[in-house]
């Protein structure tokens, strides 16, 4: 089947309604008469329960109910909060110790839940909260990345989650003592949150047979499966649905510990219940991301090519093991360890440690970004210490055209790839050559210009199946169900468009729906950059099933055919009727053919796509502030064929901005006790719009082969390029002034503080 029209941009679709003011964002949504739940939440780190009596806050003006650990154990809700182990080749599976939905005798970082309020106002629900008598015995709260530190869970002898390994040992050790050169960097990878624009919200209500949960969130199959586990309900008594989302970024995949809780009170209520955090509470008890420390080691030969590499990280799972956190530094790191290189051999090694803060998980990349970080950082290293450009280096290393299909050592099947032809159109549009002359010209007005590059590779992760269903309703419209779920991407342009360029049908006929469990059967839901991939393939194969079976049913109606379809008509040359999809529907219609009026399918990747590509960037650095200012951006990338490229350069840009957040400016910090530092906005510096400069973009395609449409995901690749070029060219601004290592964030004081080192002044 040929698609017309797949390329078109303009405007999104949903933008009218978002603009409008008539997004249905679930906070502004909830049913009238709904109550208010609020969460009490341990004030301390680490700590034992010695008192918690609900029982003047119970009897309060307004209270509906009020849950702690013994309602829920009462009530049978005891299972953990559902979190996969990472297990590694060699078979060692990762420690996930028993999450309650509410504190049970001990917490174990800021925010925990200890008891749920629900009360007929949202301030009727914070008195009686604030009224409950809690009593904790602080313990010490264990915050470094020690894996024999003292335990926090019962069940384990230190606070080592995850041992994790990966490749080759030997042949990495052989590279190693080899080597004509080695370059080591240890660096560490600061802890940030999400921070979407629309907190975490849920919503849930019982109506004596069936639990309808609502919550905003990234899919809903996972959550209707974990609810009618944990509450002992038959999955059929269990709707999950999602509306509109202002953003979700990894952070709203997860089922926390509130979903449960919520679930159950509305249960036992038997009336509607919501929680709407503020923006404090988000910052408290959303999972944070990255929180790493990397040591990378690169062997090179005397020609300069790379001979082996291995990776050390330990990594901070925070207080439990969250949905995907064991997996983000170990599997998922080591889907692109070795990037765009041809190298040879690989070693990953992996701790992660559980400590007395936020639980860690997924996050813009989950994992790539932190992989090709250090990386990238240590190619650069690299070039400087054996006297080559950072270009050169990096050419020289590349996997050639000629070697696709290429496994890399953590096996790993890249389809294509021209990373050459990347890499030289990058250097060309970013004028690599006029550098020096800009350099100059900041020096002269007391500034230090860098130049930071990167070459990134993503691997697309989740489900590689996904279904779509297509209905045709008797007013003419066509309703297409789909498995993803829209965070704010534009889903419902890209998918209403395909179909459209697919079938001819207008595309303001088609509405696309998603996020509802009893509407939808199956769905992988968003994340990993998986969504337009997964879902245009099952679109595409749908869309073959439909128009094949209405030419069946044609050619048996008027007596005609073999009828084709071309530019959104079948045509037959023994017939002179040339009828559109819409027609032939209605012709179904009155022949009372409605079998064919709905149709369904599931497709399976036959294989994950590689989006890749350059980052280049200029960064100045004020020496006598230590303030730094992203000049330049330039993002040539490989995303294979383009579906909208309106959209596409939409995501990089958001992506290069969450990137420069995290590398100038985010941090999540806590003290000694495990208080957070920056629990709001005034602490927890945010990007605006002024520190970020156009971000050039170009597409420079090899089309993937791993499906029809030849396209790559795009969703999280502005991160992973953005976090180590401009950690590169920060570097580069302050080398000529002795600074050797710079780790993110690259804050004003940080910076100044390096530049005073270097000079051999203490700061202060």
């Amino acid at each position: 089947m040929r698609a017309f029209g797949q390329s078109q941009g303009g405007t999104r679709n949903e933008d009218i309604r978002f603009l409008t003011g008539r997004g249905r964002y679930l906070g502004d949504i909830l049913p009238e008469g709904t109550l208010s739940a609020v969460f009490l939440r341990t004030p301390v780190a680490h700590g034992r329960i010695t008192e918690l009596d609900t029982a003047e806050a119970r009897d309060m003006p307004g209270v509906a109910g009020i849950w702690t650990w013994d309602d829920l154990e009462d009530a049978g809700v005891t299972d953990t909060i559902w979190a996969v182990a990472a297990k590694d080749p060699r078979g060692r599976q990762g420690a996930t110790p028993h999450r309650p939905a509410l504190a049970r005798e001990i917490v174990r970082h800021l925010g925990e839940p200890i008891a749920l309020v629900v009360a007929d106002s949202r301030t009727r629900a914070l008195d009686a909260a604030e009224a409950i008598m809690l009593d904790i015995d602080a313990l010490e709260a264990e915050l470094d990345l020690d894996p024999a530190g003292a335990p926090i869970h019962p069940d384990m002898s230190d606070r080592l989650a995850v041992d994790w390994q990966k490749g080759d040992a030997a042949a990495v050790e052989a590279a190693f003592a080899r080597a004509a050169h080695v370059t080591r960097l240890t660096l560490r990878q600061n802890r940030v949150t999400a921070a979407s624009l629309e907190p975490r919200v849920a919503f849930a209500e019982w109506d004596g047979e069936r639990l309808h949960f609502a919550f905003n969130g990234q899919g809903v199959w996972n959550m209707k499966r974990e609810l009618a586990k944990t509450l002992g309900l038959d999955p059929e008594a269990v709707r999950v649905t999602t509306p509109d989302v202002g953003g979700g970024f990894g952070m709203k995949v997860m089922i926390y510990p509130e979903h449960v809780a919520l679930a159950q009170a509305a249960r036992a209520l038997g009336r509607p219940v919501a929680w709407v955090p503020d923006r404090g509470e988000s910052m408290l008890a959303d999972n944070g991301a990255r929180d790493l420390e990397t040591t990378a080691e690169l062997a090179f030969d005397a020609d300069h090519r790379i001979l082996g590499y291995r990776a050390t990280n330990r990594y901070n799972l925070g207080a439990y093991n969250s949905q995907f956190g064991q997996n983000i530094q170990s599997e998922l790191f080591s889907k692109v360890l070795t990037g765009v290189y041809d190298i040879p051999c690989a070693l990953l090694t992996a701790q992660g440690i559980y400590t007395n803060t936020t639980p860690v998980d997924a996050y813009r990349g989950a994992g790539r970004p932190e992989s090709i970080t250090a990386l990238e950082r240590t190619m650069d290293l690299a070039a400087r210490e054996l006297g080559l450009s950072p270009v050169d280096l990096r050419r020289r290393n590349l996997i050639a055209p000629d070697a696709f299909p290429y496994t890399t050592p953590m096996e790993v099947t890249y389809d294509v790839g021209d990373f050459a032809r990347v890499l030289s159109r990058a250097e060309e549009l970013g004028d690599i050559a006029g550098f020096d002359a800009r350099r100059a010209e900041s020096a002269a007005q007391g500034r230090l210009r860098g130049l930071g590059l990167a070459f990134y590779i993503e691997s697309i992760l989740g489900d590689d199946s996904e279904g779509a269903t297509v209905e045709f309703a008797d007013d003419g419209g066509v309703t297409l169900y789909v498995g993803t779920q829209s965070n704010g991407q534009g889903h419902e342009t890209v998918y209403a468009r395909y179909l459209s360029g697919l079938t001819g049908i207008d595309e303001d006929r088609i509405e696309v729906v998603q996020g509802d469990t009893d509407r939808i059967a199956r769905g992988g839901g968003t994340g990993g950059s998986r969504s337009v991939t997964v879902q245009t393939f099952a679109t595409h194969a749908l869309a073959e099933q439909m128009v094949a079976s209405f030419a069946t049913f044609l050619e048996d109606t008027l007596d005609a055919g073999p009828f084709d379809f071309e530019d959104g008509n079948f045509h037959a040359p023994n017939s002179n009727r040339r009828p559109t999809l819409i027609e032939a529907a209605d012709l179904a219609r009155e022949h009372g053919r409605d079998d064919i009026l709905r149709h369904a399918t599931r497709a399976k990747l036959p294989g994950r796509s590689f989006p890749n590509g350059v980052h280049l960037c200029e960064v100045e650095i004020d020496p006598e502030t230590g303030a730094l200012t992203l000049d330049r951006y330039l993002a040539v990338d490989d995303f294979g064929n383009l579906m909208n490229p309106a959209l596409a350069i939409g995501q990089v840009h958001g992506g290069v901005a969450q990137g420069f957040g995290q590398a100038v400016c985010e941090d999540m910090r806590f003290d000694a006790d495990g208080q957070l530092l920056t629990g709001s906005f005034m602490d927890y510096a945010m990007p605006r719009a002024t520190d970020l400069p156009f971000v050039t973009f170009e597409s420079v395609p090899t089309p993937s082969t791993y499906n029809p449409m030849g396209m790559k995901g795009c969703g999280e690749a502005g991160t992973v390029g953005a976090l180590p070029a401009i950690a590169n060219a920060a570097l580069d601004a302050m080398w000529t002034r002795g600074v050797r290592q710079v780790d993110m964030p690259l804050t004003p004081a940080r910076v100044w503080s390096w530049l005073q080192a270097a000079e051999g002044r203490a700061p202060g």
